[in-house]
């Protein structure tokens, strides 16, 4: 690749700055072409963040890639502090050990007894359940434990069936692993994690886990504003996995539809709409298949039926700003009864309450957030969406004085950054 004539920005804000001179547009004109506030290019320019959301709409005014907002050449521009390598310190010992000549440096072992596979492998299960009921806590105790032990179940069966086997159990520990090390946000470590459980995956022959390895790796690349890579990821694995579907299993149908389902958002993400209609389509067909079944894989990518198809078709019209048309939609989505059914659609409903704080329906939106507040917070925690769509909605409302609710998420959430 030719060298470039300028140096590259270092960051997304000294990149938008210069698209956005290269337009010939101000500050206020960009800020009305994407639908936002002034204040957010402004925090932008200056070296802020701000959800990808907003990186779409800048993108999408400026008639570019929403990622090419984030090509850059040059180091980070900020130092960052070290309060994540203690917090973290047991699990990053147990994904990213010290490498040496003799490969990897691993505590001195006392005797211990055979390892066993299947103990390994209801622990996997149970890790899995803790993550999807919200108990990362417990995630995040139980984790180390379960990545050492597969290490040394790996080392210990050097060959034959049971070596297969560890290698799968590893695979699946090292997937949870870069899951909720993606949900906290420590996004190299969770790179690690399922670069590795890909490797083993790939190692036994196992199609499939390498493929729930893959969704979750194009969740991180999401994440990371990496958008191009995730729908390229996402779409060369389901291309590669795609059942027949008059013999296709709900698992493979599952795994599948998620895969689509990722290439889809990364699209809509990267101002590629069309792109993004396309691979949604190939989505339907999996959710179609099932019929009015379920796909289920708890200690990989959870869950998958004709919902999660229109979950996100949803998402890409709010990405596309029609909020108008998400509420629209959203109104034609079943509500299904009780936690569990909150739990399956609590994503979808960050995007109706971004709609409605688009559309200056702050209450609306405070109360969405307000049920999930209350019956999944842990979850919420983690959710930054969450947390500026509440602040935009306190910001456009009207009242006086706070209501109960939004007391409550005030203190949840604390003061905007």
């Amino acid at each position: 690749m030719p060298a470039s004539s300028s140096p590259v920005p270092p960051d997304p804000g000294a990149r938008l700055r210069e698209l956005r001179l290269r337009r010939g547009l101000t500050q206020e004109r960009l800020a009305e072409r994407a639908n936002l506030s002034l204040g957010v290019v402004r925090k932008l320019e200056r070296g802020g963040t701000a959800r990808l959301d907003n990186y779409h709409a800048l993108a999408r005014a400026l008639g570019v890639r929403t990622s090419a907002l984030f090509e850059s050449g040059g180091p980070h521009s900020r130092t960052r502090g070290d309060d994540d390598n203690i917090d973290l310190l047991l699990l990053r010992q147990a994904v990213a050990p010290p490498i040496s000549f003799s490969g990897r440096v691993t505590a001195p072992e006392t005797v211990a007894p055979e390892p066993d596979l299947p103990r390994l492998r209801a622990t996997a299960q149970e890790i899995g359940t803790a993550y999807h009921q919200d108990r990362y806590g417990e995630v995040a105790e139980l984790l180390p434990g379960l990545v050492h032990a597969a290490h040394a179940a790996v080392r210990h069966y050097d060959s034959g069936t049971e070596h297969t086997e560890a290698l799968r159990v590893r695979s699946d520990a090292l997937q949870m692993a870069g899951r909720y090390l993606t949900q906290v946000r420590a996004y190299d470590l969770a790179h690690t994690a399922l670069r590795d459980a890909i490797e083993d995956a790939v190692r036994v022959n196992d199609p499939q886990s390498a493929a729930a390895a893959v969704y979750q790796q194009g969740w991180l690349l999401m994440r990371q504003g990496r958008l191009d890579e995730a729908e390229q990821v996402s779409t060369a694995t389901a291309d590669f996995i795609e059942p027949r579907i008059s013999r296709a299993t709900r698992h493979s149908l599952g795994a599948w539809g998620k895969l689509l389902v990722h290439g889809s958002a990364a699209a809509a993400r990267n101002n590629k709409p069309q792109t993004a209609r396309e691979i949604l389509r190939l989505g339907r067909t999996a959710g179609a298949a099932l019929g009015a079944g379920q796909a289920v894989s708890v200690s990989s990518w959870g869950r998958f039926d004709w919902r999660t198809v229109a979950f996100q078709g949803i998402e890409n019209q709010l990405v596309a700003q029609r909020p108008d048309r998400v509420l629209r939609l959203a109104e034609r989505m079943p509500t299904p009864a009780g936690r569990k059914g909150l739990l399956f659609m609590r994503r979808h409903l960050l995007d109706v309450a971004q709609a409605h704080v688009m559309l200056r329906d702050g209450d609306g939106a405070t109360d969405i957030l307000w049920s999930l507040w209350a019956e999944t917070p842990e979850w919420l925690r983690h959710q930054r969406m969450a947390e500026e769509t509440f602040h935009e909605a306190l910001g456009r409302s009207k009242r006086r004085h706070l209501t109960s609710k939004q007391r409550d998420l005030a203190a949840f959430f604390g003061p905007q950054d």
